[in-house]
C-alpha cells in the first residue's frame, strides 16, 4: 500500500481553508487532536458530535493552534478506524488528507449530527455515551441519552401540566437553573418520576438541558 503521502498533493486553496477553520480555535463543533496516541479518544469526541449538533475533528492540530501535521497519516488513520470498531450504532464519518506541506498531512473528519443517536463507545464491557458541551466531550447522563434517543422519533409531544410541573415552573422564575436532584428535592418525586418529568419537558420544547458530568443543569426556554 503507497503512503498517503504519494497520493496526497500540495493544494495552497485547500491549506488555506484548513488554517482559516483552525483560526476558529477549539468549539462546540471544532476539536484538534496532535496525534492518534489515544484513538479511543478520539473516537469519544467523534461520538460527541454525533449525539450533539455534529462537527469536525482535526488531526495533526496542537490544541494552540499551531498545524504541524502528521507524517504518517495514513497509520494515524489506520488506528482511528480500528477503534472506531467498538462504536454502536456504526458511526459514519467523513475522512480527508490534507497536505500541509514537508510530506505532512492532516486529516479532517467530518461528523454529522447522528439520526441514529445516542452512539456508545464500548470499553471491557461497559457502554459510555458522549456529548459536546462547548469545546468538551462529556459523559452523557442517563437523561440526556434518552433525550438524544426519542427527540429522533418524536415531533409533537404532549404533557400534562400538574402540582409538579407548577412547582418546577415557579422555582425556575426564581432561579436560572434546576438539577435533577434539586428537582426530586422540591417535587418530593423518586429519581425515575422526576427524571421523566423533565425528559418530557425537554423534549415538548419547554426545557432546554445543558449537559455536566456534575448533574445536568435544566433551565426555561
Amino acid at each position: 500500500m503507497k503512503n498517503v503521502q504519494e497520493i496526497v498533493s500540495f493544494n495552497h486553496e485547500e491549506f488555506h481553508r484548513l488554517k482559516k477553520l483552525v483560526s476558529f480555535g477549539e468549539g462546540q463543533n471544532l476539536e484538534f487532536k496532535r496525534k492518534a496516541t489515544f484513538p479511543e479518544k478520539i473516537v469519544r469526541e467523534m461520538i460527541a458530535f454525533a449525539n450533539s449538533s455534529g462537527g469536525t475533528l482535526l488531526v495533526g492540530v496542537d490544541d494552540d493552534g499551531l498545524i504541524p501535521g502528521l507524517k504518517y497519516p495514513d497509520e494515524e488513520s489506520h488506528v482511528i478506524r480500528q477503534a472506531l470498531k467498538y462504536c454502536r450504532p456504526v458511526l459514519p464519518i467523513n475522512e480527508k488528507f490534507i497536505a500541509i506541506g514537508n510530506a505532512r498531512s492532516v486529516i479532517r473528519y467530518d461528523i454529522a449530527e447522528s439520526k441514529k443517536k445516542p452512539h456508545y463507545l464500548i470499553n471491557n464491557g461497559l457502554k459510555n455515551s458522549f456529548v459536546r458541551v462547548a469545546d468538551q466531550s462529556i459523559k452523557a447522563s442517563r437523561e440526556v441519552k434518552e433525550i438524544a434517543r426519542r427527540s429522533a422519533r418524536m415531533r409533537d409531544v404532549k404533557f400534562h401540566y400538574g402540582e409538579h410541573e407548577q412547582l418546577l415552573m415557579q422555582y425556575l422564575d426564581k432561579n436560572p437553573t434546576i438539577t435533577l436532584k434539586e428537582f426530586m428535592t422540591l417535587s418530593k418525586l423518586k429519581r425515575f418520576y422526576a427524571s421523566k418529568k423533565l425528559v418530557l419537558l425537554v423534549l415538548a420544547n419547554v426545557l432546554r438541558v445543558t449537559p455536566h458530568e456534575k448533574g445536568d443543569m435544566f433551565s426555561r426556554r
